[in-house]
């Protein structure tokens, strides 16, 4: 029996209408071992900071997840089936406000290992976890599809996606759904690629129950327009989550994030972002400062940088070097 935690009490005031800074939902994403199999951890460095040519094992990403848990800071932690038996195993979750979630599938377009080209072809559905076996750990999932205008590879997806919700359905299990932008351009004749995506969202779950459909959305941040356009088209129903992406710079994560919660996304997923930055926690509270303090992403780094200093932590960067935003997309948002 999983009891009702604060992701549910923040998710019922947003359906309700009743949003605030402080209801913004935040999700640590550590299912990485998915996608990148042993390079997930990151490189082993020597004394001098450099690659060693190893890598981390697993159990030091794990311990990430445990750091992060007991701190509080955020709303969901979302792991592989494997790390949420660990987890669940050594009670990180026991006594905690934080939400188990677990990646229900694994299609071919995260099959990123080291010398892998499968991204660069439409996704083909597949999945690893069983429903089973996930339920005694988590009733909470991700459920991940991507859209390509191409008849047959978007229809054997959203096929196999109602597959999965009908199992799910079965298991007790509820899921948030991910779409990802494609590895590559995809044509759309007539309309941009981001109103294309979005009705394609948008249609995909107008003929699901209630009973049946994400609890929320997880997608890329594709601007203000786009973010806003979804964010606005069933707020009560359809709440809209973003994903972080690959790391940058300090500036561009709490860009990313100020942003996405201004134009109406009120769920943030961020993994590498999150993972490979000085201090994962630090990161964290410190987007919660943006969203509930109102800060500037410029000011956000400067105040990141101070607790850094004061923590005795060196910084990957320069404050000038991390204060750069690198993203065209977020740069046009300002």
């Amino acid at each position: 029996m999983f009891t009702t935690k604060r992701m549910d009490q923040k998710l019922a005031r947003i359906r309700a209408g009743r949003y605030t800074p402080q209801d913004f939902i935040i999700a640590d994403a550590k299912d990485a071992d998915m996608a990148f199999g042993i390079a997930t951890a990151g490189p082993q460095l020597d004394a001098a900071g450099q690659p060693t040519g190893r890598m981390k094992p697993l159990q030091h990403y794990r311990e990430d997840m445990v750091r992060m848990i007991r701190s509080e800071s955020i709303d969901i932690m979302l792991t592989s089936l494997a790390s949420a038996e660990v987890l669940t195993h050594a009670g990180a979750f026991a006594g905690t406000d934080v939400t188990p979630a677990v990646r229900l599938n694994d299609g071919t377009d995260i099959w990123v290992a080291r010398g892998a080209a499968y991204k660069h072809a439409p996704t083909l559905p597949f999945r690893t976890a069983r429903l089973d076996r996930v339920k005694p750990v988590a009733d909470l999932g991700l459920y991940a599809i991507s859209f390509y205008n191409d008849l047959q590879a978007d229809h054997r997806t959203l096929d196999a996606y109602a597959r999965f919700r009908d199992e799910a359905s079965a298991a007790g299990v509820r899921h948030f759904l991910e779409v990802f932008n494609p590895q590559y351009d995809v044509a759309t004749p007539g309309a941009a690629f981001v109103d294309y995506n979005n009705d394609s969202i948008a249609r995909c779950l107008a003929g699901v129950s209630r009973l049946d459909a994400p609890v929320f959305l997880k997608v890329a941040y594709n601007g203000p327009r786009a973010t806003e356009d979804l964010a606005s088209y069933d707020p009560g129903n359809m709440i809209v989550g973003i994903l972080g992406g690959p790391a940058s710079t300090t500036r561009d994560t709490f860009e990313l994030i100020r942003q996405a919660e201004k134009y109406g996304a009120r769920v943030a997923l961020f993994g590498r972002r999150v993972y490979f930055s000085e201090d994962s926690v630090l990161t964290i509270r410190t987007m919660r400062r943006v969203i509930e303090e109102n800060l500037t992403s410029h000011e956000a780094v400067h105040l990141y940088h101070d607790e850094l200093q004061k923590l005795g932590i060196r910084p990957k960067r320069a404050l000038a070097a991390d204060l750069e935003l690198t993203s065209e997309i977020l740069k046009a948002g300002m």
